[in-house]
């Protein structure tokens, strides 16, 4: 995909991975209309990413209510004109063990990073169709690709949304609307200021920025995928497949420092 002129909409846009996404594709010249739920952030970020005369649009709305989704879709196509690109990057997390995670958390999660781009995608299908040349990009976990012990609901509504995008990358082929997955390992957002688990537990976080890039290369590339996390990852990926006990037992072995680093991450 070329992404000078495109028309993008990105969810969960006023920081983190959304943010930077928006910085990297503004500078391919696309314009963009970020959402978010927190007005003040997000006139913020909207006044960062004018700089230098770029098309911003902001859009307040919680985008895991019918509301919010009906909203960001109505103003993000009349203010652009049209839609083709969706970056469906909004997401919570709430850590810890299963059974300390109230039934509230485990449903916004739930609604947040599965039930939503869900919805909205469905409801954008039609503009992305028009456009002819238009592609949706599910931002998931590594998580979603080599699930973490104290991240149950978590890894299962990442793994979710990764199978919904193959599943509509295949049902859409030939149609003119392609779907990209993008797997980022720990990355150094907001969403994990409440984390303390660190490189000794396999959480090496990178910057917002260098995800951004490769989530703009994918696109120009058509890929399928963006798979964060070099070769550490890829070689647990491949280990998760061919011997998932060794695996369970590395993190056995981690077991208690990690429900500890991880027992008060959530950002919901």
């Amino acid at each position: 995909m070329k992404l000078q002129g495109k028309r993008a909409l990105i969810t969960g846009g006023s920081s983190g991975i959304g943010f930077a996404i928006a910085e990297a594709i503004l500078a391919k010249g696309a314009e963009v209309a970020i959402t978010g739920r927190r007005l003040d952030v997000l006139a913020e970020a909207a006044r960062r990413l004018r700089q230098g005369g770029r098309r911003v649009e902001s859009i307040a709305a919680d985008v895991s209510t019918e509301t919010g989704r009906e909203t960001t879709l109505k103003l993000a196509l009349e203010k652009l004109g049209g839609l083709d690109v969706l970056v469906n990057n909004a997401g919570g997390v709430r850590a810890g063990r299963l059974e300390d995670a109230t039934e509230a958390e485990i449903r916004t999660m739930i609604e947040v990073d599965l039930v939503a781009p869900i919805l909205l995608t469905r409801a954008a299908l039609p503009a992305l169709r028009a456009s002819k040349d238009g592609l949706v990009v599910n931002v998931t976990s590594g998580i979603a690709l080599v699930a973490a012990p104290f991240y149950a609901t978590y890894a299962g509504v990442k793994g979710g949304l990764a199978k919904f995008g193959e599943s509509l990358r295949r049902e859409l082929k030939g149609e003119g609307v392609h779907v990209m997955t993008v797997y980022p390992g720990a990355t150094d957002t907001p969403m994990m200021r409440s984390s303390r688990a660190g490189p000794e537990l396999g959480f090496t976080r990178e910057p917002a920025n260098a995800v951004a890039a490769a989530v703009i290369e994918g696109m120009e590339q058509d890929a399928f995928e963006v798979i964060r996390g070099g070769e550490a990852r890829a070689k647990m990926i491949a280990l998760n497949r061919e011997d998932p006990a060794a695996l369970d037992k590395r993190f056995l072995d981690l077991k208690p420092a990690l429900a500890e680093a991880v027992r008060d991450h959530s950002a919901l």
